[in-house]
C-alpha cells in the first residue's frame, strides 16, 4: 500500500495543475467538482496500480494494518461486497486462494444486492439481501462450520441527500446485521461496519459494547475528510445463542 501511494503522490505532484479539457465538456459544476476530486484522488490511482476494484480497499487495508483483524485461516463474511474490493483484500489476508502453501487457507463469502464479478478465492452470493432470513440461512450453509470469524460491512443505503434520513437508514442496516450475528459470528469474532456519524450512532455503539469485549471508532485515511463516514470495530464477540459450530 505504501509503495503504490508513494508513486501516486509523486505523479500527482507532476500533474497537479493539469486537467484534460475533454473530461469536462457538457458537465455541470457539481459533476466538474466530483470528477476533479476523483481524478486527483491518490487512492483512486493507487487502486489502479494495485489492481483493486475500487479505492475502498485501502480503508480495509489500513484498518487491518492497525488492528490485525485478518489472518490466514479465518472465515470472512463480507456484506455489501460489490464491487469486490474488500473481498480482494480479505482473500489476500486470510489466504483464501491458497497463494501461500505454508499458511492455513481461509474462506471469504461476499454478499450484495448487486451482482459481483467472480474473484479467485472468494464465493459470492448475489444478488442477495442480508436482511432476508433465507439469505442468512444460505450464508450459514456456505460458511465452513456455519460460522464466520470476521463480519465486514461496507453496506450503505441509496443516498437520499437528507443527511439525517440517510444516517438512520445506515444505522438500521448495521443493526440488522448485528441481529444476525448470534447465528453467524463465532465467539471471539470480529465485527467491522461502516456508519455515518449522527444521532443514532451512540445506540449502535452501546449494542456493540454489550456484545463485544472491545469496541472503537476508526476513520481510515481513505475516508474523505469532509465525509461523516466512520467505521465501528468490535472484537472478541461474547454473545451467541444455540449450539456453536466449529
Amino acid at each position: 500500500m505504501a509503495r503504490s501511494l508513494k508513486l501516486v503522490r509523486a505523479s500527482l505532484q507532476r500533474q497537479r495543475f493539469h486537467t484534460a479539457g475533454s473530461h469536462y465538456k457538457g458537465r455541470t459544476a457539481a459533476e466538474h467538482l466530483w470528477l476533479t476530486r476523483h481524478l486527483r484522488d491518490p487512492f483512486v490511482k493507487a487502486a489502479r496500480v494495485e489492481s483493486y476494484r475500487c479505492r475502498s480497499a485501502f480503508k480495509l487495508l489500513e484498518v487491518n494494518e492497525r488492528h490485525q483483524i485478518l489472518r490466514p485461516g479465518l472465515r470472512v463474511l463480507d456484506c455489501g461486497a460489490a464491487p469486490g474490493a474488500w473481498s480482494q483484500v480479505a482473500v489476500q489476508r486470510v489466504n483464501a486462494a491458497g497463494a501461500d502453501p505454508g499458511a492455513p487457507v481461509g474462506f471469504v463469502l461476499g454478499v450484495d444486492l448487486l451482482h459481483i464479478f467472480p474473484l479467485e478465492g472468494a464465493t459470492f452470493l448475489s444478488p442477495a439481501d442480508m436482511t432476508d432470513p433465507r439469505t442468512v440461512q444460505r450464508v450459514r450453509e456456505l460458511l465452513p462450520g456455519g460460522r464466520a470469524d470476521v463480519i465486514l460491512s461496507d453496506m450503505a443505503p441509496n443516498a437520499t441527500g437528507i443527511r439525517s434520513l440517510d444516517h438512520d437508514r445506515l444505522i438500521s442496516l448495521c443493526s440488522s446485521l448485528l441481529d444476525v450475528a448470534p447465528d453467524v459470528l463465532h465467539p471471539g469474532g470480529t465485527f467491522l461496519c461502516k456508519t455515518w456519524a449522527g444521532s443514532q450512532s451512540l445506540g449502535l455503539q452501546k449494542r456493540l459494547a454489550e456484545q463485544f469485549q472491545n469496541t472503537r471508532t476508526v476513520k481510515p485515511r481513505a475516508s474523505r475528510k469532509e465525509s461523516s463516514e466512520v467505521y465501528l470495530l468490535a472484537t472478541q464477540y461474547r454473545r451467541a445463542k444455540g449450539p456453536v459450530e466449529d
